[in-house]
C-alpha cells in the first residue's frame, strides 16, 4: 500500500501519532537530570571527608508541565479502532506523562524518586542476586586496554572513524556537565562526550559500541518508521535499549568482568535508594563495604542520587540478561532494533509491520552479525543470571 493510501486509511492514527511527537520533543529526560555543578560539588564532597551532601543544581524546565498533560490526555483514542494498536498509544500517553512528572520534580528529593520509582521501578529481589552474583567474579587481571589515555578530542576521532561503518549522519559534541562518559540525545540526534573524562581503549570500544551500535542504530531507525513513536519511544524502552546496548558491548568482544560489576554496583546502589540511603550512604556502601575505588564510587553514586532518586541504573543488568537469553533462543534481535522499542510490545511490532504500519530495522548493529565475544567465562557468567 503507497504511503499515501496508508495515511489515509489509517488517517486517525497519524493524526493522534503526529500530536504527540509535536509534544513529546520537550521531555528529553536527560536534558534535565545531569547536574550543573558535578565538579565543585565533587571537589566540596571529598574535601569533607565524604560527610557531606552534595547541593546538585539543574537547568531550568523549560515548558509548562501542566499544559502538556492536558494535551497528552485530550488525545481522542477512541478513534484508534484496532485495539493492540489503541493500548499501546495509551500505554505511551501514561509514559510520557511520567516523565514529565520525573522532569518536574527533578531536585525535590524524595517527590522525585517516587516519580523516578513510577517510571522505572526499582530492583527485584532476583535483580539483587544476580548482582551480587557477578560481584562474586575476580577481574585483577592487568589489560593494557583499561588504561585511561585518551583525551575526549581523541575520543571524538575515535568515534567519528567507528561510524563510517553506518551511513547515518548525527552531531558530536562535548561538554562538561554529564554524570556518564558519553551518552546519546534520541530527539536531536547528538552523541555528547564528557570534556574532563580519560577513556582508556576498551571504553572507547565499549561506548562506540553501545551508544553508536545500538542508541544511534535504533535513533535513526526510528526516524525511518512512518509513525514517530518509533523514534519517541514506547513504555519502559529503556530496559530492553539498554540490554540491547550492552548485549552489542558483548558481542563486540568488548565487554569485561569489571564492566559487569558496575552494571551490579548500579543495582547496589538503587536498591540503597529504596533504604532511604543518602548520598554519603550509598558513597560508603560502594567505596568501604564493596571497595570501589573512590571516582567510581562517586560516578555511581551521582547517577542514582541526580534528581533526588533517580531508579533507571537498575535496568541496565535486567535487560541485558532478558536480551542475552533471547538470543540465545535464536530469536530475532531485528525487531527490537527497529526504534526505541520493548521487549513487551514485540507482537504489536509484528501487527504494525502486517499492517505496513512499520518495517523492518534499516540499520543493523554490526557486532550482532560479526560476533567477536571469544570469552567463554563471559557466556557462562551471563547464562547464569537467573
Amino acid at each position: 500500500m503507497s504511503k499515501e493510501n496508508l495515511t489515509e486509511k489509517y488517517q486517525n492514527l497519524f493524526e493522534i501519532d503526529a500530536n504527540l511527537n509535536l509534544l513529546v520533543k520537550n521531555i528529553e529526560l536527560l536534558n534535565y537530570i545531569n547536574p550543573l555543578n558535578i565538579a565543585s560539588e565533587k571537589k566540596k564532597f571529598f574535601a569533607a571527608k565524604y560527610n557531606y551532601e552534595p547541593q546538585f543544581k539543574y537547568p531550568k524546565i523549560r515548558f509548562n508541565g501542566y499544559k502538556l498533560h492536558r494535551l497528552f490526555f485530550s488525545q481522542r483514542l477512541e478513534r484508534i479502532e484496532d485495539e493492540d494498536i489503541r493500548q499501546l498509544y495509551e500505554d505511551i500517553i501514561y509514559e510520557y506523562s511520567g516523565l514529565i512528572e520525573c522532569i518536574q520534580t527533578i531536585g525535590q528529593g524524595r517527590k522525585f524518586y517516587f516519580n523516578s520509582l513510577k517510571s522505572f521501578g526499582t530492583p527485584t529481589e532476583k535483580d539483587i542476586e544476580n548482582a551480587k552474583f557477578l560481584l562474586r567474579f575476580d577481574n585483577s587481571e592487568f589489560d593494557e586496554e583499561m588504561l585511561p589515555m585518551y583525551s575526549s578530542m581523541e575520543a571524538k576521532e575515535y568515534f567519528e572513524e567507528f561510524s563510517k561503518r553506518y551511513d547515518f549522519k548525527y552531531n558530536l559534541k562535548i561538554s562538561n556537565n554529564l554524570s556518564a562518559a558519553a551518552m546519546v540525545l534520541n530527539n536531536t540526534q547528538t552523541l555528547v562526550l564528557k570534556k574532563s573524562h580519560k577513556y582508556s581503549l576498551n571504553q572507547l570500544k565499549v561506548l562506540a559500541n553501545h551508544e553508536i551500535g545500538v542508541h544511534l542504530v535504533t535513533t535513526f531507525n526510528g526516524l525511518a518508521q512512518p509513525l514517530k513513536v518509533f523514534s519517541n519511544g514506547f513504555p519502559n524502552n529503556v530496559e530492553t535499549q539498554e540490554g540491547l546496548a550492552v548485549y552489542s558491548e558483548f558481542m563486540s568482544g568488548c565487554l569485561t568482568i569489571e564492566r559487569l560489576k558496575e552494571l551490579a554496583f548500579r543495582v547496589i546502589a538503587v536498591d540503597s535508594l529504596a533504604k532511604g540511603y543518602s548520598f554519603a550512604d550509598t558513597f560508603h556502601l560502594l567505596h568501604n563495604n564493596h571497595k570501589l575505588q573512590r571516582d567510581k564510587a562517586f560516578a555511581i553514586t551521582l547517577r542514582v542520587h541526580r534528581g533526588g532518586g533517580f531508579t533507571k541504573d537498575h535496568l541496565y543488568l535486567k535487560g541485558l540478561k532478558k536480551v542475552y537469553q533471547r538470543a540465545k533462543k535464536g530469536d530475532d534481535l531485528g525487531v527490537i532494533l527497529t526504534g526505541k522499542v520493548t521487549l513487551d510490545y514485540v507482537p504489536t511490532i509484528h501487527k504494525l509491520q502486517d499492517l505496513g504500519l512499520a518495517i523492518g530495522p534499516k540499520y543493523f548493529t554490526d557486532s550482532y552479525v560479526n560476533n567477536d565475544n571469544k570469552n567463554p567465562n563471559l557466556d557462562f557468567i551471563l547464562s547464569g543470571l537467573k
